[in-house]
């Protein structure tokens, strides 16, 4: 069947990721229905900034993944279901755990349940690297013990095994992508790259941050984009959890060194102790083995080892550093 007689539906398409997700699904010949987040501002997110072209060719759904009847509605007369939609920021989710619960857990089950009683080719559903916790082991395979270390990361591991106990109890056709650290334009600044590019595009030199020893695997948008696509058109991975990571690691202080120094520019760091997570919620050190993603969907990062993440970064700080999308941002405010 032609690519363009397949329909996607994508939820949290308004967002990071699913924006860019949206965009190339259309650019590579598929039908794309956008799940966006209702709102009375008929607001797309992401996708409102999207090439005219793109947004014209959308099927647009305004829901909220909270609904079994609008996720339904929104599933039908669909092929296949890449499921983004999350609560993702881990310090909003040590004060406010139970939406957590209701959108990342329940919103998952909907998903599925929708895909079973419909008939759903295949599911993609999104996992996340912090669901590992702290490496014990590195490179971290999907074999790697899981370990709840915020709220967050708990629904995740949770919202995982609901999506896999539909694979196993009813043979509803589901993979679990697990992105680690994605980065790029677009990318909210509760994320530590847009809030280091932010605050120096804005002047300051004196950059507020929390703990600078960690470790994260920072992944292109478009290697994480890719790796899904894959995965989509891939007949291999059922049931399956696989990792879409660089296989690199650098801590946050070399991550601010390696950005101050492409922004051409000298910082200082002043530690922002409402950035720092309690000694037990910190990961400390996040390695992926892609392996298996190369395995079963062919799959490899374009960005990868050290000259791979400076390249990305490059692509990266002329996005935040345009006047037109740093307006967009609110450096001098800590985002939860």
């Amino acid at each position: 069947m032609p690519r363009t007689h397949k329909r996607i539906l994508v939820t949290g398409a308004d967002g990071f990721i699913g924006s860019h997700l949206t965009e190339d699904l259309v650019r590579n010949g598929y039908n794309v229905r956008p799940f966006v987040f209702y709102n009375s501002f008929n607001s797309w997110g992401w996708l409102d900034r999207s090439p005219r072209e793109i947004r014209e060719s959308l099927d647009v759904f305004a829901g909220d993944i909270r609904d079994p009847h609008g996720v339904r509605e929104a599933m039908r007369g669909c092929d296949f279901v890449i499921h983004l939609a999350a609560l993702i920021g881990i310090p909003y989710s040590y004060h406010s755990p139970d939406t957590y619960v209701d959108t990342n857990v329940k919103g998952t089950l909907n998903v599925v349940q929708a895909a079973r009683e419909l008939g759903i080719q295949k599911v993609l559903h999104t996992s996340t690297s912090e669901v590992y916790g702290t490496a014990r082991t590195v490179p971290i395979s999907e074999e790697h013990p899981l370990k709840p270390q915020s709220p967050y990361s708990a629904t995740k591991i949770a919202a995982d095994q609901i999506a896999l106990s539909f694979w196993h109890a009813f043979s509803t056709p589901v993979v679990v992508i697990r992105p680690f650290n994605t980065y790029g334009p677009r990318q909210s600044a509760r994320a530590v790259i847009p809030t280091i590019i932010t605050q120096i595009a804005s002047g300051r030199r004196a950059i507020h941050l929390g703990s600078q020893q960690p470790t994260r695997d920072f992944s292109h948008v478009q290697d994480t984009v890719s790796g899904f696509i894959a995965a989509l058109e891939s007949d291999q991975g059922l049931g399956e959890v696989v990792n879409l990571g660089s296989g690199f690691e650098i801590s946050i202080g070399d991550t601010l060194s390696l950005i101050a120094e492409l922004m051409q520019v000298e910082v200082l760091v002043e530690e922002d102790l409402d950035r720092v997570r309690p000694t037990g919620s910190e990961v400390y050190r996040l390695l992926a083995d892609n392996s298996k993603a190369k395995r079963l969907f062919g799959w490899e990062p374009r960005y990868a080892q050290l000259e791979g993440f400076r390249r990305g970064l490059s692509e990266t700080i002329p996005w935040f550093t345009n006047p037109e999308n740093l307006n967009e941002y609110k450096p001098e405010k800590y985002n939860l």
